[in-house]
């Protein structure tokens, strides 16, 4: 049987072996060096950077989803960004990724978040078509846009 629990300082171990699971199936393990003790200290210390949840199959961890807060300042509130959603291979198709999805749709939807907001890769189709069955808009004329290493700190530079 299936539940989702929040997740607590003593799953950061599990958490971040299926962060590298997921980065693995997303072919970006070279771009994973989270760590239990980053976990830990991001996610369940004073000033939590995300939050988790944990699917269970009979009490055996299968999957997680992260999230956290963004602000849209022409909503004038904050949006939930999943970060992550993953279920292990074995757990596929048996309702549990749906089921990580709408707890944190639920929890969006009674914290009165405008929105939930994630990317999915182009490559997986399975995930997108997954997405497209439950309504999700594909925001096609936005790109994503990221500063990361030493583009970041060049023009982290410029603000001396």
């Amino acid at each position: 049987m299936l539940s989702i629990r929040p997740a607590t300082i003593n799953d950061a171990a599990l958490l971040s072996g299926m962060i590298h699971e997921l980065a693995e199936f997303e072919h970006l393990g070279h771009e994973a060096s989270v760590s239990e003790e980053i976990i830990a200290r991001d996610g369940f210390g004073p000033r939590p950077k995300f939050r988790a949840v944990i699917a269970q199959w009979d009490g055996e961890a299968v999957g997680y989803a992260v999230f956290f807060d963004f602000y849209s300042s022409f909503q004038g509130r904050a949006g939930l960004f999943l970060d992550d959603l993953f279920v292990r291979p074995a757990f596929r198709k048996r309702g549990v990724g749906r089921a990580l999805l709408a707890h944190v749709a639920a929890i969006a939807w009674h914290e009165k978040y405008f929105c939930m907001r994630w990317e999915v890769l182009d490559w997986n189709t399975p995930a997108i078509e997954f997405y497209r069955k439950l309504g999700a808009e594909f925001l096609d004329e936005w790109k994503s846009v990221v500063l990361i290493g030493d583009p970041l700190q060049v023009v982290a530079e410029e603000a001396k």
